[in-house]
């Protein structure tokens, strides 16, 4: 791996090399996440065969654009992309060759997938005994279910997400996005950078003599999910109570809610804060309720959630929504409108932020991504470019491993690449 890809003087995680050996959505978002501060990451994926066009599935899912996904510029982007056949001998081999010089190796293949193809813990740890390994799956590589293949889906499910999620008398609902696999991702990213620390204070990178001791960071999508669920195993374990679907109102935090302005729109305001609540109150013209000591702390207000809401919605009501928003912003009350990408896209706080990066992609076609986040101050993420076509980078990894055009020629005639 090329560890000049990144030329950014400011890169936090330049000179990092990662590999990634996975597919769709939690391993490649985790090493892009990765990539955007500077990592070089090589990902593996399969040749087009036949019918078989190879490749990342997620190059087709969603939105296409000339038949690739809109996704893939930001799921893809500052990644070289290279093709290799695993199941052929010397793409394991190339595999190996490319893990001894890596620190992170990113997989979210089944598990036990990587280890019938000889690419399993045992084997990169032979090559690079400092290598950091991120292993993501539905549900672990331990436990009865750990060979079930598993989502996003299933784990929002499993992990205790969706069962809180929705209307109390209707289907628990989800979101319309991948939260499972997201969340996951962001697990992964911690865990990857936890054992790097660890790896650095134990001696630092393998140089193939002595150096850190790598390890295995196992992610499931389930867990990772079961860890955001807040208090709620808490308050199971302390008296039985099993936390319902409770709509758009959270009981125990009070008020925050949505409310339905003059206009139908929905407004969302948290007013659930002390002083906050006071303000709120008396910006909706109920002093009554600023100055009643029964509502002047949460546990007052939580026996009388429902009275507080109608008092606010009774107000909103008789508001258009930008109204509501300009007034709670006079009182310091959070509140917003609930925003569709195209309201995110023309809000002015996003766009000072510098949330929206334009960029073209390769037919010139203009595409906005998301500006990678967090924001550092001294060494930002950035986009240094789009998601790359298939195999775009096959040929300069494997030079960099010491291959000749004449051998590489010869891979993609046997069809290792």
């Amino acid at each position: 791996m090329d560890k000049s890809a990144d030329t950014s003087q400011t890169a936090a995680l330049a000179g990092l090399r990662v590999l990634e050996l996975g597919s769709l959505i939690a391993g490649p978002f985790a090493t892009r996440l990765l990539a955007e501060f500077g990592a070089d990451v090589v990902k593996i994926e399969s040749p087009a065969r036949g019918d078989d066009p190879g490749g990342d599935p997620l190059r087709s899912w969603r939105k296409l654009h000339k038949g690739e996904s809109l996704w893939w510029a930001a799921q893809a982007r500052n990644k070289r992309c290279i093709t290799l056949n695993l199941k052929h001998p010397r793409g394991r081999d190339i595999v190996l060759q490319l893990a001894a010089q890596a620190d992170v190796v990113v997989e979210n293949m089944r598990p036990g997938a990587l280890e019938k193809l000889g690419l399993g813990w045992d084997a990169l740890r032979a090559a690079n005994p400092s290598l950091v390994m991120v292993r993501i799956s539905g549900f672990g590589q331990t436990g009865p279910m750990h060979m079930q293949p598993g989502f996003g889906a299933i784990a929002e499910a499993m992990g205790g997400m969706r069962f809180v999620t929705g209307d109390p008398d209707r289907p628990p609902m989800r979101a319309n996005l991948s939260l499972g696999d997201s969340i996951a991702a962001l697990h992964a990213v911690m865990g990857a950078l936890v054992a790097l620390r660890h790896r650095d204070a134990t001696g630092g990178r393998w140089n193939g003599h002595s150096g850190g001791v790598g390890q295995v960071v196992d992610v499931a999508l389930t867990e990772s999910v079961f860890n955001m669920l807040e208090s709620t195993l808490m308050e199971y374990s302390y008296d039985g109570t099993v936390r319902q679907r409770t709509g758009t109102s959270i009981p125990g935090i009070t008020p925050s809610n949505v409310y339905r302005s003059k206009g139908g729109e929905w407004v969302q305001i948290s007013g659930n804060g002390d002083a906050i609540f006071r303000r709120l109150m008396l910006a909706i013209g109920r002093p009554d309720m600023a100055d009643d000591p029964e509502l002047a702390r949460n546990p007052g207000r939580m026996v009388r959630a429902d009275a507080i809401d109608a008092a606010i919605q009774a107000w909103a009501a008789q508001q258009e929504p930008e109204a509501i928003v300009q007034a709670m912003r006079v009182a310091e009350v959070p509140a917003t409108r609930i925003y569709s990408i195209a309201e995110v896209v023309a809000d002015p706080q996003f766009r000072a932020r510098g949330m929206i990066e334009p960029h073209t992609l390769a037919d010139g076609t203009p595409i906005d991504l998301p500006t990678p986040a967090p924001r550092l101050s001294q060494t930002p993420g950035a986009t240094r470019w789009l998601g790359p076509a298939l195999g775009a980078h096959t040929d300069a990894v494997l030079a960099e491993l010491g291959l000749d055009a004449a051998q590489i020629a010869a891979m993609r005639q046997d069809g290792v690449i």
